[in-house]
């Protein structure tokens, strides 16, 4: 198995960028820890650290938006990987967005130049 650099942060956490496997739109940013890597290897589908909630996260979990691993890309210091995915439902972003990357920057301000896809109180219930 290839062995991932988790030594090179202090938390043992790398980042993981989701990228759509036909369009390449990049999808979302997140972190992987050795045990989210080998269950995304296990699994075939994509599986993070939840920095804020401290613990393993299948993606789609709740919303039933999961990734599928295509294939996935590592960096030449075996401390990033892209994980380019099958999105398995309508959006990556929990916002609501198919993608995380959904306002750009103009004139100073934020504006949307995505467009909602699902209504996160309605997938996100209790």
């Amino acid at each position: 198995m290839i062995e991932l650099n988790f030594s090179k942060s202090a938390d043992g956490l790398i980042p993981a960028i989701a990228q759509d496997w036909r369009s390449g739109e990049v999808l979302m940013l997140a972190y992987i820890n050795r045990e989210a890597w080998e269950k995304t290897l296990e699994t075939g589908l994509a599986t993070y650290w939840t920095r804020s909630r401290k613990k393993l996260w299948v993606k789609g979990e709740s919303s039933g938006h999961v990734q599928k691993i295509r294939e996935i890309l590592v960096d030449c210091d075996l401390d990033t990987v892209i994980f380019k995915v099958e999105q398995i439902g309508e959006a990556a972003c929990h916002e609501g967005y198919r993608s995380c990357f959904f306002r750009r920057l103009e004139n100073g301000a934020l504006s949307v130049i995505g467009e909602r896809v699902f209504d996160p109180a309605q997938v996100y219930k209790g």
